[in-house]
């Protein structure tokens, strides 16, 4: 608690007015915009929360003399991720229920154990930090890399080059991850074209070759409750809609494929039709 209290002493003559009286409003704001982050309910809510988050911390990077970082935290992260990923939203879909079915088994034990690894890691560093970590400016981090820029770029490709690569080939994983999964649900949806149909029906995975018959010409109407009528009178069986429930229609057996006997139309006397083209005949 000394050693604390002490560095707390110590950066607290180098902080202005102005630092502090940002880092007490922000603060709060980019705490607030992270809880609203994690209990919110709508996908949308939370992306504009987490925004507000982004925004802040940008801020106070700002007014710790770090324009890099602060303006890499709102041109990135802000502006490019972000908007990406509310455009995935709005173009997607968005549920705002909440699943409470475990999909993998102990998966909430593993969350609370991996939780309280990463608070003992963020104790165990902030510790480290106020007992053996001397405080400095960027300023004066940057005085031998001729500014803070050119300082980080050198750090981040000579001492953490392996954590830079290693990042790398996270959201690397990430993009690809991403691209099967939307890859795999849009192929779970893809329509069958009519050739692709003709085909399996041709190699038998269909119950028949042909489609189903639909009301035909003998048919008195054009419902999908209506059965279809074949040209013997009788009903075809696979007219019938396994979805609807037909109607019953009383249908009247015939005999003979008399299709107007069905349709209530006279026939046309063949006798005379015979008899007129038979004179034809004669007179060519």
């Amino acid at each position: 608690m000394t050693t604390a209290a002490a560095v707390l002493a110590q950066a607290a003559g180098e902080v202005s007015t102005g630092e502090a009286v940002a880092f007490w409003i922000l603060g709060p704001v980019a705490l607030a915009g992270a809880l609203g982050l994690v209990f919110a309910r709508h996908a949308v809510h939370a992306a504009l929360l987490l925004v507000l988050t982004m925004f802040s911390i940008a801020v106070l990077y700002l007014v710790q003399s770090a324009p890099f970082l602060g303006f890499v935290q709102i041109i990135v992260y802000t502006g490019a991720v972000m908007m990406l990923f509310l455009f995935v939203l709005m173009l997607v879909g968005r549920d705002s229920k909440d699943s409470v079915i475990e999909v993998l088994r102990g998966q909430r034990a593993a969350a609370l154990v991996f939780g309280v690894a990463l608070a003992a890691l963020l104790v165990g560093g902030l510790a480290r930090g106020l007992t053996s970590v001397t405080p400095a400016g960027l300023a004066q981090g940057g005085l031998g890399w001729n500014g803070n820029v050119p300082g980080l770029g050198r750090l981040i490709f000579t001492d953490y080059l392996l954590a830079f690569e290693l990042t790398a080939a996270l959201l690397m994983v990430a993009a690809l991850g991403a691209m099967v999964l939307s890859g795999s649900q849009s192929s779970q949806h893809t329509k069958i074209g009519q050739r692709a149909t003709v085909l399996k029906r041709l190699r038998g995975e269909h119950a028949r070759i042909s489609p189903l018959p639909g009301p035909g010409v003998y048919a008195t109407a054009n419902s999908v409750a209506v059965p279809a009528i074949l040209p013997d009178g009788s009903i075809a069986p696979e007219s019938l809609s396994e979805i609807i429930e037909s109607v019953a229609v009383d249908v009247p057996d015939t005999t003979t494929p008399d299709a107007h006997a069905l349709t209530g139309r006279p026939a046309p006397d063949r006798t005379a039709a015979s008899g007129e083209a038979a004179d034809t005949g004669e007179h060519r």
